[in-house]
Formats: structure tokens, C-alpha cells, sequence
């Protein structure tokens, strides 16, 4: 079981000044807290982190302690990094059937949730997404702001990370794509796969603005850290789990 972490953006919009995933929370990076959650799931044996560029070294760092993490140079897209920690893969888990994709700024996603998703790649879906059902209203307007239409939202989900797939499934779908995609399961969808659903969970959101990272300082970090240690240092095999 390998993960990857596309980890390469700037988060402008968190206003931080370091890349997102560097950002503290808790005292803890975002991307420490999101590959420490992936390996204390006890279903990922390799997380492979495509950070930016210039940061390679500061981010094997921040990892460095858990010897289950590769930090491997991102690109300047999202889709050219998760190609890089794909190919990076290859040589990490050579073996590995199933592959998930992970936001490190989903860094608070439960447990339950990453074992859910990679259960049903196991059990055949080729590819698997975590959803909460959509609550507000959503309206569809025109080019000029004005409202065409109301839509059914009964039948709405919005997608969280990690998103799973048999590792052959994702390799055709990069393959396959020829542009920018923001969803790893729609590379799949336009190759006419079927993605399957599993719930998600409220913890799993991502973090983008400065009011998510108040929620995550003053909620999310402080229920995690009273939780019982998620280190993920020990790795997979000292909790049961075969490599």
C-alpha cells in the first residue's frame, strides 16, 4: 500500500508565507500530521510526499523521523506532481496494488476514513472517493451572475481526499490525461471507470483559508492530540499489519 502527497503548492490564499503544507498547526506542519495519519491508519506501508522544488530538503526534514516517508520534487501543477510521486512509487512499492492520493491539507482526516477507502479498492472498485452529502443550496447562474436554475442537491456529494484506486487504474488514467485535473477520480470517470463512494467525514476538510486554519487550531488539533499518539514513526508491521 503506497500514498502520495502532491505537497507542492504555495497556499496563497492561506496566507501564511510558506508552502501550505508546511503550515503549523498545533505546533505540528500540515504535512506531518496528514503522513503521520496515513501511516497510523495501519493500511499504508509508503507515503511518497512531491514537495516543492526549492523545499525538497526542508520537507525531508520535517518528514524525517519517519522513515516510511520519500520526498521527491514536485511539479508546477498539482497533476505534475502527483505523475512524479506515481513514478516515485514504482521504485518505493514496486509491489503495491493499491494507491491512494492525499491533500496534506486534509491533514485531520479520520482513521476510519482511509481504511473505508482502501477496503473497497480491495474489495474490486478500481477507483473509491470519500463524500459528505451537499447541505447548501446550489443554484446554477449564467455568465452574467444571474440564477438559471436551482439544482437537486439530494443527489450532490462533495469529494474528500484520500482518493483510492488499483495502482494499474491510476497509471492509465495519467496516461491518459492530457491536462490540468484538480480530481485524480475524474481522470478515471473520462476514461468511463467507475468510482465508487464511501462516507466521508467533517474532520477530513481542507484547509485553504485563514478562517479553516482557526478551526483546525482551535478544534482539530487540540482533539487530535488528546486523542491516543498517531506517530506513525512505528510503521505498519510493529502494529500487526504484514508489509
Amino acid at each position: 500500500m503506497v500514498a502520495l502527497v502532491p505537497a507542492a503548492g504555495r497556499g496563497v490564499r492561506l496566507g501564511a508565507g510558506v508552502p501550505k503544507a508546511l503550515v503549523p498547526v498545533g505546533g505540528r506542519s500540515l504535512l506531518s500530521r496528514a503522513v503521520r495519519g496515513l501511516l497510523a491508519s495501519g493500511r499504508v506501508q509508503h507515503v511518497v510526499v512531491a514537495a516543492p522544488p526549492d523545499q525538497v530538503e526542508v520537507v525531508a526534514a520535517e518528514l524525517a523521523e519517519l522513515p516510511s516517508a520519500h520526498v521527491v520534487p514536485g511539479g508546477a501543477e498539482r497533476t505534475d506532481s502527483v505523475r512524479r510521486a506515481l513514478d516515485a512509487a514504482a521504485q518505493v512499492a514496486p509491489d503495491a496494488r493499491v494507491v491512494l492520493v492525499h491533500d496534506a491539507a486534509r491533514a485531520f482526516t479520520p482513521a476510519s476514513v482511509i481504511q473505508d477507502v482502501v477496503d473497497a479498492v480491495e474489495q474490486g472498485a478500481p477507483a473509491v472517493v470519500p463524500v459528505l452529502p451537499v447541505t447548501d443550496t446550489i443554484k446554477q447562474v449564467d455568465d452574467a451572475g444571474d440564477v438559471v436554475s436551482t439544482v437537486d442537491r439530494a443527489r450532490l456529494r462533495a469529494v474528500q481526499t484520500p482518493q483510492g484506486f488499483a495502482i494499474d487504474v491510476l497509471r492509465d488514467a495519467y496516461a491518459a490525461a492530457g491536462d490540468i485535473t484538480t480530481d485524480d477520480a475524474g481522470l478515471v470517470e473520462r476514461l468511463g471507470g467507475e468510482v465508487r463512494t464511501v462516507p466521508g467525514h467533517p474532520h477530513a476538510l481542507k484547509i485553504t483559508t485563514a478562517f479553516d486554519l482557526a478551526i483546525a487550531e482551535s478544534v482539530l488539533a487540540p482533539a487530535e492530540d488528546r486523542a491516543p499518539a498517531r506517530t506513525g514513526a512505528e510503521g505498519p508491521q510493529d502494529a500487526g499489519e504484514p508489509e
